[in-house]
């Protein structure tokens, strides 16, 4: 890999909320990449999926990003760990907040979102191409644990949004809109309610230059798959 060049191994867009959060995050910051896309098949041991990325990812998952650090070509596979090498490397993209305070609370915020609200991704997989209102409702009514994880998400977003009057949670695009930027996708899928002044964040959200792009590029895929389907059987 040349000296310099990031390369970042995603899964299909369509589907992969992880892959979403460091792509958006580098194509709204103008961080420049290549892309490599492995495709999903299935996540058994000898499918063309795990096969592919045997070597590049030591926990057969994406993403991963190919990155040279101190004159080694290496490779960082968690979300969390790719945003921080990302603000370290690129400081004046400014992906977290300027101000130390601002800074640690927006850590706190994307590592809720890193290891919290299962039972909303659980419940409300992500599938852009998808239009599933009644599924929402119904599951909203049903699941108490991912009623309060979205309620829980509207008590943050309003929080950081108040604290620094917007247009994104800490002020400019940063990594913290990059973490919930799927969850978007959710919202946008399944027709999750949202108070109006999370409404309009999602809405900002979803019209960025790079979650915009990377929701052309997952209804282009047109890859229907079954296994990533629980309330499908074709699309449509």
């Amino acid at each position: 890999m040349p000296a310099g060049q990031l390369k970042l191994y995603i899964g299909n867009r369509n589907y992969s909320s992880w892959s979403m959060r460091p792509w958006v995050l580098m194509r709204q910051a103008g961080i420049p990449f290549e892309e490599r896309l492995v495709r999903f098949d299935s996540f058994e041991p000898e499918s063309a999926f795990k096969r592919a990325l045997a070597g590049i990812s030591p926990t057969g998952k994406v993403p991963v990003l190919e990155a040279e650090i101190d004159g080694e070509s290496l490779r960082v596979w968690d979300t969390l760990a790719i945003a921080e090498l990302l603000a370290e490397r690129f400081p004046d993209r400014r992906l977290w907040p300027v101000r130390a305070a601002e800074r640690a609370i927006a850590r706190s915020v994307v590592a809720e979102m890193h290891a919290g609200f299962t039972a909303l991704r659980s419940c409300f997989p992500m599938n852009i191409e998808a239009s599933l209102p009644e599924v929402g409702a119904r599951l909203l009514a049903e699941r108490a644990d991912a009623a309060a994880d979205l309620a829980r998400i509207g008590e943050l977003w309003r929080s950081c949004l108040a604290a620094s009057g917007g247009p994104f949670l800490f002020g400019e695009f940063g990594i913290a809109d990059a973490f919930f930027a799927p969850v978007v996708m959710r919202i946008r899928t399944y027709a999750l309610p949202l108070e109006e002044v999370c409404r309009l964040y999602a809405q900002r959200v979803e019209r960025s230059p790079g979650v915009a792009a990377w929701i052309e590029l997952a209804l282009a895929e047109k890859d229907f798959l079954p296994f990533e389907e629980p309330y499908r059987s074709a699309p449509g």
